[in-house]
């Protein structure tokens, strides 16, 4: 007997291999994909403004990227003596402004970079409900904890986000003529706007991408949402939260985005190499070095023999790690009398 409604995700003609550049911009999932591919050594960019959630904030920062445009102090603020600017999440900030500045232009720069020449850029929305500062009525991508007083908020209208998205996906393609947008709408709930409001939220979501999907440039969608909230129909694949999916739910999400992006040859190379990063959590032991040393050879050999196949993968870190441990140097410095692992 089946106790689950599981259901099937039909692959991707355009599939991901270690030769292509993706971009993963939005809310969690994107975070939790993006890491994913990092840890297989693939190429990719996660959130050059930090983790965003709304339509419109995803928009902002796709023109911040693509205009090449240094951003300048009139575009910051001061709250309490930090600076901070609302087109970027809570690590863009500094009691020093112009660090700041540098933080921002500095992402934006290797971003662009980055997506001139990206294969795939996938947009994670997480809801639909904005907040506008009140002061110029600008959406913002998060509110850096001021009071609540200081916004305003809007639930989007599917409307508005299908016309400038639209018109974000042809700019796109004149951008970058080869790279193809995947659309997700995130798992998690934003249970602070209420139960009913996030369900609204989600389903202005959907209809969004539903019209968007008969783009002339041929996005695509991917249903992480669908797996979370119907696969994994569980409270136990959620984390303490129990709002945000759990390690392992991310795990299986990944698992099928895997299936429906990578081909064979590449989820083949993604098992070697996630081998290798894993071992440098490997427990070196007192007394043990010749043990050390015939572990170190091993897995040194493994990368000689990736590297051999193919130079697009770095895994320069790991081969000092292991070379030093092959030498006799502990990897692992002293912490407190411990190894750390």
């Amino acid at each position: 007997m089946t106790f689950r409604t599981t259901f099937n995700i039909k692959p991707s003609e355009t599939k991901i291999t270690y030769s292509d550049s993706v971009m993963f911009l939005g809310s969690c999932f994107a975070s939790y994909m993006g890491e994913r591919m990092k840890l297989h050594k693939m190429p990719a960019i996660i959130n050059p403004a930090g983790t965003i959630y709304n339509p419109e904030s995803v928009l902002t920062t796709i023109s911040n990227i693509i205009s090449g445009k240094q951003a300048v102090a009139d575009r910051l603020h001061n709250f309490n003596g930090t600076w901070i600017s609302f087109d970027h999440h809570t690590g863009f900030s500094s009691d020093d402004p112009g660090k700041l500045l540098d933080k921002i232009n500095e992402c934006n720069e290797k971003a662009l970079t980055f997506l001139k020449k990206a294969s795939l850029l996938f947009i994670t929305f997480g809801t639909a409900r904005v907040y506008r500062l009140k002061e110029t009525g600008a959406t913002v991508s998060n509110c850096h904890k001021l009071p609540a007083t200081c916004f305003y908020t809007e639930l989007l209208s599917v409307e508005s986000i299908a016309d400038t998205w639209k018109q974000a996906l042809d700019t796109l393609s004149a951008f970058n003529p080869g790279l193809k947008t995947v659309f997700t709408i995130s798992p998690v709930r934003h249970w602070k706007d209420g139960a009913h409001q996030n369900q609204l939220s989600k389903s202005v979501l959907f209809l969004a991408i539903d019209r968007l999907l008969k783009h002339s440039t041929n996005p695509a969608y991917f249903p992480a949402y669908e797996i979370q909230m119907d696969d994994l129909r569980d409270y136990r694949f959620y984390a303490g939260d129990m709002l945000h999916p759990s390690e392992q739910a991310v795990d299986y999400i990944w698992e099928k985005f895997s299936e429906t992006y990578f081909d064979k040859a590449t989820a083949e190379l993604q098992t070697q190499v996630r081998k290798i990063t894993r071992a440098t959590a490997h427990r070196t032991v007192a007394g043990r070095e010749a043990e050390n040393r015939i572990f170190a050879l091993k897995i040194l050999e493994q990368i000689k023999d990736i590297t051999t196949k193919t130079s697009l993968i770095d895994l320069s870190s790991e081969t000092d790690y292991f070379t030093a441990l092959y030498n006799g140097t502990d990897p692992f410095p002293m912490r407190n009398g411990c190894r750390s692992a």
